[in-house]
């Protein structure tokens, strides 16, 4: 094992993006989802060490994003949708009150990367999906620090990020990556035997290929531990999720992929273990909340007090591990495939399966029928393209070959199943 090349995210190097002037100001992107609403809730409860300077959103919920603004007090906005400009304007307004000026208003598909390169310490990116890979990039280029919450931009532009990162400039917000990357803390890259991604197991743990084939958007909606958008559920129901993982696991700490393993652990405690090499196993646990992940993202190399709840010692629990069923979940199998082929495959893989999920949960694909649809697409997709010169019109091309690929195999399947239905009435 040697110690080169340099981890992405490495805990023992500190990124300095500039002075923090005793608090922080921070640039949340995707601030009306999941994680952004914990980070201003972090953000809300120590005014003392963060400022929010902006907030970008894709422009769904309007209304939520001119109250954020309002209450953060902040200089910009931006929406992803331009036709949600009118109405962010009016909410804005009614929040603020006649007379009063509004933060300034961008609007477009390059409005989260515009401000991502704005004047800040910290970028946190909690986009979902593959879209959030130009903010990514537009925060690494302006030597911000990155609190990186959007797995999605790091997979399917592993090779532009790396270029791009500088020692300690990527902290991870992931509660698995987070875990792991508290975890290396205590030895050095050499004594790393293995990396161990737990995994709740879904709401389907348990059950057979078989018995997966009749679940519902509902049943995989359903998760026993965490509360998420629906892509990021459902990804956790047929462990995508897990295999991004492993992909980002590899990419953030240049561990092989023969030495990263996933273990199902249905509490959702630990979050991840590293295994050294004197057979020591450092796990990092706490309760399931997000808001520890996205402290260590924001905060470090300090820790923030009171960040998420704690364990209570004086109830007795239970902590459970069982090993991968890789039949009924091969998703984190062909995870692992086309992150060692490298190049436009991860970008396939995970564009297929997004257009994939958004077919299940409008009913025109059943639940199998997602990863049996991506496996197709990375078959028919092959050998990676663009190898080691990967560009982001590359990846561009790759996700829109792979989205309308998987929408021809999707409407196929759909087709097939009527004309089955119709034969036997």
């Amino acid at each position: 094992m040697t110690d080169s090349p340099a981890p992405l995210a490495d805990p023992h190097v500190v990124f300095d993006a500039g002075p923090d002037h005793g608090r922080r100001d921070i640039v949340i992107l995707g601030s009306t989802g999941s994680i952004g609403t914990q980070a201003i809730d972090l953000v809300r409860r120590h005014p003392d060490r963060f400022r929010v300077t902006a907030l970008s959103a894709a422009g769904g919920n309007v209304g939520l994003l001119a109250e954020q603004a309002h209450e953060l007090d902040v200089a910009t906005v931006a929406v992803a949708r331009e036709d949600a400009v009118p109405a962010l304007r009016e909410a804005l307004t009614v929040r603020y009150g006649a007379g009063r000026t509004l933060p300034a208003v961008l609007a477009g598909p390059s409005a989260a990367a515009e401000l991502a390169a704005s004047a800040c310490h910290t970028v946190l990116n909690g986009i979902t999906g593959s879209i959030g890979l130009a903010p990514t990039l537009a925060a690494l280029e302006a030597g911000r620090t990155l609190a990186l919450a959007n797995k999605e931009s790091l997979i399917v532009g592993g090779p532009l990020v790396k270029a791009l990162a500088k020692p300690g400039q990527i902290i991870p917000v992931d509660s698995e990556h987070a875990a792991l990357f508290q975890a290396l803390a205590a030895g050095t890259r050499a004594e790393v035997r293995k990396l161990v991604v737990t995994a709740s197991g879904g709401p389907f743990r348990g059950r057979t290929q078989a018995e997966l084939a009749g679940v519902t958007p509902a049943d995989a909606l359903a998760h026993p531990t965490w509360a998420m958008g629906p892509v990021i559920t459902v990804n956790s129901a047929t462990l995508v999720n897990k295999g991004l993982e492993v992909i980002e696991a590899h990419l953030l700490y240049d561990i092989p992929f023969d030495r990263i393993e996933v273990v199902v652990h249905p509490q959702s405690y630990v979050h991840s273990m590293v295994e050294f090499t004197d057979g020591s196993t450092l796990a990092q646990a706490t309760p399931p909340d997000m808001r520890g992940p996205i402290a260590i993202g924001l905060g470090w190399p300090a820790r923030v007090p009171d960040a998420a709840p704690a364990f209570d010692w004086s109830t007795a629990s239970t902590w459970e591990f069982f090993p991968l069923d890789t039949e009924a979940f091969p998703s984190v199998g062909l995870a692992r495939q086309v992150g060692a082929l490298g190049g436009t495959a991860p970008a396939v893989f995970n564009a297929a399966n997004e257009e994939c999920v958004d077919a299940f949960l409008n009913g025109a694909l059943p639940f199998n029928g997602i990863m049996e649809t991506v496996t197709e697409v990375v078959a028919e997709h092959g050998a990676p393209r663009a190898g080691t010169s990967l560009t982001v019109t590359d990846v561009l091309e790759a996700e829109t070959w792979a989205r309308a690929r998987a929408r021809e195999l999707t409407a196929r399947a759909t087709t097939t199943a009527k004309q089955i239905a119709e034969a036997r009435a």
